[in-house]
């Protein structure tokens, strides 16, 4: 899953994608390199983020969905707003990526009945404020208690469980002992809900604290972040380096098998 953010606030390529064009050429790059599924959004959920106005919401990610739809590859809508994802959808999108884990009765009842994938992530508090002061008892029972909740609200809404995936919500109010954590139980969260599981790491701060890195210099960090998610099962990788991780997991799967 290549991220195609449409931002000038995202923590890592805020402001390189906010024209059309430039957002259309970093899609057809993506694909090139052998992008399987490209994640549009918006609205910047990084640590410290306010929300942004539905309005300008729709106005950023709409043209691009519009100019990118017949492109070949299924298109996800990273967005929390039920009214985003229903114009999403009539748009063509083939997926909705929501943060906030489809809490609002209105985003379920939206996705309900629509021919699209969901994924369904974990995250404590909100953006805004969700890295002051991560706090778990058990960091791994807690997410796998709300996927597992979720999941039964989506299935009694009359989901099929073949359209779901599960994000556990690394970076989300998780602290990098959180994240560690959750990483090395990915195999469990797939057993016990029986669903694929996303994995999200890409440059983020977890990275930076392990390496030293700035942001800008993640990628060595990410690539091997990015294999260890898959020898431990992941099912999908939501990357800014498409290329490089396509490049990496071939050797690491030869090698390997």
């Amino acid at each position: 899953m290549g991220i195609l953010n449409i931002t000038p606030d995202s923590f890592s390529d805020g402001g390189q994608y906010l024209s059309l064009d430039g957002a259309i050429s970093h899609a057809e790059q993506m694909i090139r390199a052998g992008v399987d599924i490209i994640d549009i959004g918006g609205e910047s959920s990084r640590p410290g983020s306010a929300p942004l106005p539905l309005e300008e919401e729709l106005n950023r990610v709409m043209p691009v969905i519009y100019a990118l739809r017949d492109c070949g590859k299924p298109l996800s809508v990273d967005t929390y707003k039920p009214e985003v994802m229903r114009e999403a959808i009539l748009a063509g999108a083939d997926m909705i990526n929501d943060i906030s884990g489809f809490r609002s009765a209105e985003s379920l009842a939206t996705v309900a009945h629509a021919d699209v994938g969901i994924c369904v992530m974990h995250m404590q508090n909100t953006p805004t404020d969700m890295q002051v002061s991560p706090v778990y008892a058990d960091v791994n029972t807690e997410v796998m208690s709300f996927l597992c909740e979720r999941i039964g609200a989506f299935v009694s809404a009359g989901i099929a469980k073949e359209r779901i995936c599960i994000d556990p919500g690394f970076g989300f109010g998780k602290s990098l002992k959180h994240n560690i954590a959750m990483f090395q139980h990915i195999a469990e969260f797939q057993e016990v809900t029986g669903l694929p599981l996303l994995v999200g790491v890409s440059r983020k701060t977890m990275l930076g604290e392990l390496t030293g890195k700035a942001v800008e210099h993640r990628m060595a960090g990410s690539l091997a972040a990015a294999l260890a998610a898959v020898q431990r099962g992941a099912r999908i990788l939501r990357v800014h380096d498409v290329a490089e991780t396509v490049d990496a997991i071939k050797v690491w799967q030869a090698l390997s098998n």
